[in-house]
């Protein structure tokens, strides 16, 4: 039996390399993501620790560490600020991303589809060439032997 070649088999094999690129690319945003989400977590609780502190300590330094802290503490509010708009940023790109994935998703599948579609003809063809070979050989086989009889 002949061998199955679908001519659209490279394309098939390009969209998929092309989505596993893809869910890679979503795979890194959102590892970014996360990184920026703990980061954010990490400095806020820093923070809460640190006023906790000032708030328990009963010493003269607290007004100036108090002080301090505030000054200071604009400077972790803008780093914060820029945390949630990099989120914010890396959260779009992120939607974007799985919507590409999800759209070389489909198209890969519909290619597949198209394949196992076109295998199936490829066999109920074969099929029928190998049906057809046995019948002609089987017809032949009955014409020799009723020529031998007469």
């Amino acid at each position: 039996m002949k061998r199955f070649v679908w001519r659209l088999q490279k394309v098939l094999d390009i969209k998929s390399k092309e989505e596993q690129v893809k869910q890679m690319e979503l795979f890194r945003l959102t590892e970014a993501l996360a990184e920026r989400q703990s980061e954010i977590l990490l400095r806020q609780q820093t923070l809460r620790e640190i006023m906790g502190e000032i708030t328990r300590d009963r010493s003269a330094q607290r007004l100036g560490t108090q002080e301090f802290f505030l000054r200071h503490a604009t400077t972790n509010d803008r780093l914060i600020e820029n945390l949630k708009r990099q989120i914010t940023d890396l959260e779009i790109q992120r939607r974007k991303k799985t919507e590409e994935v999800l759209a070389a998703k489909r198209f890969r599948e519909g290619l597949e589809k198209l394949r196992a579609e076109a295998k199936e003809r490829f066999i109920q063809e074969q099929e029928k060439l190998e049906q057809k070979e046995v019948d002609d050989r089987t017809t032949v086989a009955y014409a020799r032997s009723v020529s031998m009889k007469s």
